[in-house]
């Protein structure tokens, strides 16, 4: 159904390969340091271990998680495979400014209501209860487009009670 797309915003390659790259030389690092460090005891060469795994775990989960990209269509925002992170009914504004609680270069949507379960793909967005902040390694220019797409569609809806 491409006849009801709107907009779409995929992940900057840019903002990808950065945010990989940061996230595997940490893990890299952690892990030679665990490694290398002559004076650490067992304990601190484990915990660095995990740090540095669990570094690595994230480069990966970020991969998988910015390999989609995100529609908007005229019934909701959700993720090109069908995950839905807000109709278009539920959201109430969208926020943007300075000093929103916002992903970088990205945008926050106020929600009338909770819509799903907590959910997070790393760089991309996350939903937690009333809002949906999306953003993180999608350039800033398709962020701010999809946020005043979203807030024309909400605002040619009208308001809901």
């Amino acid at each position: 159904m491409d006849d009801d797309v709107i907009l779409t915003a995929a992940p900057s390659p840019a903002r990808r390969f950065l945010a990989l790259g940061i996230l595997g030389g940490l893990g890299a690092l952690v892990l030679w340091m665990a490694a290398a460090a002559p004076d650490l005891s067992a304990g601190g060469r484990l915990v660095l271990g995990v740090l540095g795994l669990g570094a690595l775990g994230m480069a990966g989960w970020l991969r998988a998680a910015t390999r989609t990209r995100l529609v908007l269509t005229c019934e909701a925002l959700s993720e090109e495979g069908g995950e839905i992170l807000a109709p278009l009914a539920a959201i109430s504004r969208s926020e943007r400014g300075p000093f929103a609680a916002k992903p970088s270069a990205g945008f926050v949507l106020r929600l009338n209501r909770a819509v799903g379960p907590v959910a997070w793909r790393p760089g991309l967005w996350w939903r937690l209860g009333r809002r949906v902040g999306v953003g993180g390694v999608v350039a800033g220019a398709e962020a701010r487009a999809l946020s005043e797409a979203v807030a024309a569609a909400v605002a040619a809806r009208g308001p809901t009670t």
